[in-house]
């Protein structure tokens, strides 16, 4: 069945450093875009960033942009978050999921992971 697994959160101060990771199994990784999304505790789940399927267009969030990095490597099955210059606004419950466009719509997503907790001390 179909498989998206997040790994890479932790706890990291202000100004710090993550790489989000997200595993895919059982479809043709390279069939789809795919996006990272993230939720606050309070908050909607809100998009982050998206990338397609053959990693040439990206999307980003206003607040990340130029901060974060979206990649790909579909040799490996892998989607990645590059977090840079995190702020406690960051913290978040991060998820990836599968689509057909590089877009952050919600409703769009076809699967889920379980998440990764990403938590910005100040």
């Amino acid at each position: 069945e179909v498989q998206l697994v997040e790994s890479g959160g932790g706890l990291v101060q202000t100004g710090g450093s993550l790489r989000l990771s997200c595993a895919a199994s059982g479809f043709r990784f390279d069939d789809y875009a795919m996006c990272w999304f993230r939720q606050a505790p309070g908050k909607e789940r809100e998009g982050v960033s998206c990338i397609s399927n053959k990693g040439d267009r990206d999307y980003y969030e206003d607040s990340v942009e130029g901060r974060f990095t979206i990649s790909r490597d579909n040799a490996k099955n892998t989607m990645y978050l590059q977090m840079n210059s995190l702020q406690p606004e960051d913290t978040a419950v991060y998820y990836c999921a599968r689509t057909l466009l590089p877009l952050p719509d919600y409703d769009a997503m076809e699967y889920w992971g379980k998440g990764t907790l990403v938590i910005v001390s100040s």
